[in-house]
């Protein structure tokens, strides 16, 4: 990341930066483009009931995650050693990314399966992430750090893109046809007609997530031993309970992080449902909505990469409050889309069967805003990590990555709980779904109170 850094030092932020690359399946193919999708298509008694059991699955998965977040990141401080609860949580995504696998339609348990392997799975990638945020420090200079944050996100937007590609490509088939997006029959003979292939992502997912968060444990930094685990969980909790103290001097870092839990609730329920929303909305299938998942991707790609480029030369707090414009007017115009309306009121040509792909105005209008949105999307992210890094204390830095994490995920259960009930008292997913817009207002009002510390000058 910067000049005088040894080669060494460079394969660490690599193997750092595949991290994001190993995870984002997780999100990718179970959370959002196929397997969710699949759930509610084929699992759940109605589109509507599969977003509302969806929504409580990613809740449940959320409110787990806030609780465990802030004191195992105090505990990192104490142990010395990121890795090994790395590890620990890498164990729950493999288990329940495998667990996908045994959800045919019509099984007894499949229900249950399905909305336990996606909550283990959130869960351990989540916690995960935390320790490995916290590592940034040591891989670049300050300066530096929105590029590094910004190549994080960009190589996990093309890892989901590989990963969506060969799913769609070789896995997951039209149950009327039986071939692939590029038309031909399934690998390793999966069966269309139980769809073997929309339920193999979960396998794919936990092996793509072994190879590429390897290089992570080979070549990344690792602090040396400190407290033994009882030891640093005291310890840690009291860092914890002081670090929360020591926030009532730190007007502008609990700002952001209040602003930051609310827009980061509203945008991880948003793409959480995006994929399940196309489906009831617009009568997508699994291809529609992975072709529909590359493009957002690809959209993700070039976001987070110039939100990159942008955080290091007018600072992350602008990139995010613009992010933030981009989101709501993308979360307004989407809501107003149905198959034979758009803008709410403006009357259109529904999808007919056999339509070339997208040939629909809702569907094209739909594609569109979707590119904004993931657009958007990744600078958001990218620019909040290095927001907090500015506004961290001294010598905090772990210390306000947890409140980090806890602001992102504490309350990540609302977002997708306040989509779950709306959608469950309405029996309607436009209407479930509109709830999150209050989100990301609440947090860019918040953001605009927050006072943005000067940019450390380049090298």
């Amino acid at each position: 990341m910067s000049s005088g850094r040894e080669t060494v030092d460079r394969r660490a932020v690599w193997s750092w930066a595949l991290f994001d690359v190993a995870t984002q399946p997780v999100f990718t193919l179970i959370a959002t483009f196929v397997f969710a999708p699949y759930f509610a298509a084929q699992l759940a008694e109605s589109p509507a009931d599969g977003q509302a059991m969806w929504g409580f699955a990613a809740g449940a998965a959320g409110l787990a995650v806030g609780l465990l977040s802030p004191p195992l990141g105090a505990i990192a401080d104490r142990t010395g050693r990121r890795k090994r609860w790395i590890a620990v949580f890498s164990a729950l995504i493999v288990a329940g990314a495998s667990l996908l696998w045994f959800t045919p339609p019509d099984a007894p348990n499949a229900v249950a399966y399905a909305l336990a392997g996606f909550a283990l799975a959130t869960i351990g990638a989540e916690c995960a992430t935390a320790f490995t945020n916290a590592m940034m420090p040591s891989l670049a200079p300050p300066e530096a750090l929105g590029r590094l944050s910004g190549l994080g996100w960009a190589l996990g937007y093309v890892g989901g893109l590989v990963a969506l590609g060969f799913a769609l490509c070789f896995l997951s088939a039209d149950p009327g046809d039986g071939k692939t997006l590029i038309g031909v029959d399934p690998l390793f003979g999966l069966d269309p007609k139980t769809f073997e292939g929309d339920r193999a992502v979960g396998p794919l997912t936990a092996l793509w997530y072994v190879a590429f968060v390897t290089p992570l444990f080979l070549f990344a930094p690792d602090q040396r031993g400190g407290l033994k685990a009882g030891a640093a969980v005291r310890a840690g909790l009291r860092d914890l309970r002081r670090t929360l103290v020591g926030l009532k001097g730190s007007r502008d870092l609990t700002l952001f992080l209040l602003a930051h839990m609310l827009y980061v609730d509203g945008l991880s329920a948003l793409f959480a449902f995006g994929g399940i929303y196309g489906a009831g909305a617009l009568g997508w299938g699994t291809i529609e909505i992975g072709v529909f998942g590359i493009l957002v991707i690809v959209a993700g790609v070039v976001g987070a990469l110039i939100g990159g480029w942008l955080d290091d030369r007018i600072g992350p707090q602008r990139v995010i409050a613009g992010s933030l414009v981009l989101l709501v007017v993308s979360a307004v115009v989407i809501v107003s889309i149905e198959r034979a309306r758009v803008l709410f009121v403006v009357p259109v040509n529904p999808k007919v069967v056999d339509d070339a792909l997208f040939a629909s105005t809702p569907e094209r209008l739909f594609i569109a805003v979707a590119l904004v949105l993931g657009a958007a999307a990744g600078p958001l992210q990218s620019a909040s990590r290095t927001l907090l890094v500015r506004l961290a204390p001294p010598g905090k830095l772990t210390q306000s990555f947890g409140l980090f994490a806890l602001s992102g995920k504490v309350t990540s259960f609302l977002g997708p709980t306040a989509v779950a009930i709306v959608t469950a008292l309405t029996d309607s997913q436009r209407v479930g779904v509109a709830v999150l817009m209050g989100f990301f207002l609440g947090g860019g009002a918040l953001l605009t109170l927050v006072r943005e510390p000067e940019a450390p000058a380049p090298r």
